[in-house]
């Protein structure tokens, strides 16, 4: 059995956090992969795995392999997928993050187009409003909301993004219509804890500088779609992503405030790690998603 064989059983025992994991998720069995990781580490003369019944974890020579190994495997797959795109075969797995507020929106759409048009591809996608470190967990890509700040990491912008300040119509009869960001400390609000701005929500003055307005409320609830609920039912203003909020703006279930204090820049970023060459499955995948992002907005 070649160490290449062993090191991937490893790493897929570490992302999957244990063998049964792991065997479920790759479609071998629980003991093939132990007696690898065995194998493995007599190889090595180090042991890379705490394991017990009840718990896993990794040794301290364990995190080291991990990392070293994550990055070879990626090598190499790189080197088989400029290979297979020379001639025009492209195919692999793809291991992607993305936040839930993008796949639970209409726009994580494109995550199912690509898959159905790319049969050769496997999307193996996590789901995690956290900020991943995409070295250190082995992962291809992340799919970023947000204004991007500097970073080691490469990034594509696929979409612009923003938000909206929105409210029903039956809110704004009692309480009035928002005439300045302020007036928002005043009004019942719905807070969404699990955004980046929790109860401190972002303006731009007249002069584009940037402030905060404190707002409360008597609903806060980790999801987007939640908070827009809860505004569509008239509980308060709800900030909101732009993509989240355009259904119910379009029925007319939510207005739009404040449109000239948002701030504006956003975007939606595919972002992998600084590499010599860009596999060609995740070009391949990045692409897509950067024409299906055009296309809709032309629409």
């Amino acid at each position: 059995m070649d160490t290449l064989t062993r090191m991937r059983a490893f790493i897929d025992v570490v992302e999957a956090e244990g063998f049964s994991a792991a065997a479920r998720k790759i479609g071998r069995s629980k003991a093939l992969l132990s007696k690898y990781v065995r194998e493995l580490e007599d190889e090595l003369g180090a042991l890379l795995l705490n394991r017990t019944t009840r718990q896993f974890s990794l040794t301290e020579a364990g995190h080291t392999y991990y990392r070293r190994a994550t990055e070879i495997i990626r090598e190499i797959d790189s080197l088989a997928d400029a290979v297979r795109e020379s001639s025009g075969d492209v195919r692999g797995r793809i291991k992607l993050t993305a936040p839930r507020t993008f796949a639970d929106a209409p726009v994580g759409q494109s995550l199912i187009d690509f898959a159905r048009d790319h049969p050769d591809i496997v999307l193996d996608i996590h789901l995690d409003d956290r900020f991943v470190d995409l070295v250190e967990e082995g992962y291809d890509l992340a799919i970023c909301i947000t204004r991007l700040e500097s970073s080691s990491l490469i990034a594509r912008k696929l979409a612009p993004f923003g938000v909206k300040i929105c409210g029903a119509p039956q809110l704004i009869e009692r309480y009035g219509r928002p005439a300045q960001p302020q007036d928002l400390a005043r009004m019942p609000c719905v807070i969404d804890t699990n955004g980046r701005w929790l109860s401190n929500w972002p303006f731009v003055n007249e002069q584009g500088e940037p402030f905060t307005v404190a707002v409360t409320g008597r609903l806060e609830v980790n999801s987007p779609q939640s908070v827009r609920a809860a505004a569509v039912s008239g509980l308060g203003f709800a900030l909101l992503p732009d993509f989240i909020a355009r259904p119910a703006l379009d029925d007319g279930s939510l207005v739009s405030v404040l449109d000239a204090y948002i701030p504006r820049g956003g975007g939606v970023f595919a972002v992998y790690p600084h590499r010599r060459y860009l596999p060609a499955k995740v070009r391949v995948f990045v692409d897509f998603l950067a024409q299906w992002f055009k296309t809709r907005q032309s629409e």
